[in-house]
């Protein structure tokens, strides 16, 4: 399970003195507990991805207003921490991937225009999971769509 495989490479990292990694999966592990405390509930597999998906999202969001202001040491830091995280990500999508299954849903749900996206995109992320971040698949979308 991957609660407790992060909970053993975060044992292995403080043995390693590894302060970023260690770090890193800490946060995820402290949204984890958040979670299933706020919930009442024991998260699968699948939740703790998706949570560990929404962890990457904001360092890469924050990357960005990093780059402007130039400090290039915590620059660094969230692409190592983007980097560690996303090991325990499914792997990634290409758009080329994302194609076809999106032309799929598109079809499914019958949609021909941009007002359709919505329920496209909803359906897209529903199957296609952590596979993918929402840009990419917006982007998908919307060249399908146009």
């Amino acid at each position: 399970m991957l609660k407790e495989k992060l909970l053993e490479d975060l044992k292995n990292c403080m043995k390693e003195k590894k302060e970023i990694r260690k770090n890193a999966i800490q946060m995820v592990r402290a949204a984890i507990l958040q979670v299933e405390k706020d919930n009442g509930i024991t998260l699968e597999d699948e939740k703790i991805v998706d949570i560990i998906a929404k962890e990457v999202k904001k360092r890469k969001d924050s990357l960005q207003d990093y780059k402007k202001s130039g400090r290039q040491d915590i620059i660094s830091q969230v692409e190592e921490e983007i980097q560690i995280l996303s090991e325990y990500l499914p792997e990634q999508l290409t758009k080329e991937q994302l194609q076809p299954i999106i032309k799929q849903i598109i079809e499914e749900l019958g949609a021909s225009t941009m007002k359709d996206m919505g329920a496209v995109m909803k359906k897209a992320k529903e199957k296609i999971g952590a596979q993918a971040d929402g840009k990419t698949i917006n982007e998908v979308v919307k060249e399908l769509l146009a």
